[in-house]
């Protein structure tokens, strides 16, 4: 009996990375829910700290979103073929670093200024195999409506975020862009432009918030 309960325990043992890996990764609309649901939870439980502390706010940001933000297509895509084909591992692991914890600071500096004015993800909608797109609208402070859009793809069965849309604005192409403006004006000196890449990020957040103003007095 005792040798049959152990077999069955065993068992048991064995299966259960089987059924972890049988259930199913969120929807890609879930995804972006859930995600959107923790951070507005984290920052409404600590934003006072937060305030004192930005610092804190990019790292708990970061450990939030980070998982959900395919870095590593993100920054490959801003650097091109032309350059990514270039740099060395360093160089990549270097710009993913720098890209990431860029990132977390142009979303974070603008989420400590939310005041809860409201932030809706659109309904599901279908999904294509490999890529879909996740909408979502954002009150401002004046009351004007900003649209968003999460264009997600599926890596090793689980989506991921590729880019995004704010306000009519491609975050991913402007920072291509930028990418290789910066390129252009150092000289095509790759770690020089790696390395001033939060200046480059500071500016994006400047053109997005024009956008947002201009849009604000329409």
């Amino acid at each position: 009996m005792i040798s049959t309960l152990r077999r069955g325990l065993l068992v048991l043992l064995a299966a259960l990375p089987l059924m972890a890996n049988a259930v199913a990764a969120p929807s890609a609309h879930d995804l972006v829910q859930d995600t959107t649901n923790r951070l507005l939870a984290d920052l409404a439980a600590n934003k006072a700290k937060y305030k004192q502390n930005p610092s804190a706010f990019y790292d708990a940001l970061n450990g939030i979103v980070g998982p959900v933000v395919d870095a590593d297509g993100i920054s490959r895509s801003i650097m091109t073929v032309k350059f990514s084909g270039k740099a060395t591992p360093e160089q990549m692991a270097r710009f993913q670093d720098n890209f990431k914890r860029s990132l977390m600071q142009f979303y974070g500096n603008a989420l400590l200024e939310y005041n809860n004015q409201g932030i809706t993800v659109s309904p599901a909608k279908d999904e294509g195999k490999d890529r879909t797109t996740v909408d979502m609208q954002v009150k401002g402070s004046s009351g004007s409506i900003y649209p968003v859009s999460y264009t997600l793809t599926k890596i090793q069965g689980e989506w991921k975020v590729r880019n995004v849309i704010i306000n009519g604005i491609n975050i991913g192409k402007l920072f291509r862009d930028q990418f290789a403006d910066a390129m252009q004006r150092n000289g095509n000196d790759l770690d020089k432009t790696i390395n001033g890449w939060a200046g480059e990020v500071a500016k994006a957040k400047e053109k997005t918030a024009e956008a947002g103003d201009k849009a604000s007095q329409q």
